[in-house]
């Protein structure tokens, strides 16, 4: 799988460390809440709130420059437009990913 690397954060940094810094902050606020909301909408069966958490969570994979990623996420939210959850698992590998990555940053 994939690692997630900081090259984008350091692309829209433009090497203003104060920059990278909150960027990196907003990224390691966001991504758990919406994770955690992510989290409850699945666990309730809540198709449509998935899929706006999913949309969501897209964004950070993206930012953390994982493409491939992004790719699976993006199929997995048009399933859930089928009220499909195929492609659950492999979403949620990434997630692991992407938190355990957090912690090293």
């Amino acid at each position: 799988m994939e690692q997630p690397n900081l090259e984008y954060v350091d692309q829209l940094a433009r090497g203003d460390e104060s920059i990278r810094k909150t960027l990196i902050d907003v990224i390691k606020t966001e991504f758990p809440e919406e994770r955690s909301d992510y989290n409850k909408s699945v666990k309730n069966k809540e198709f449509k709130k998935i899929e706006g958490n999913v949309h969501r969570l897209k964004h950070k994979i993206s930012i953390l420059g994982l493409q491939k990623s992004y790719k699976r996420a993006n199929e997995f939210e048009h399933n859930l437009r089928k009220h499909s959850l195929e492609g659950i698992q492999d979403f949620e590998k990434i997630l692991l990913v992407i938190s355990a990555f957090l912690k090293t940053i």
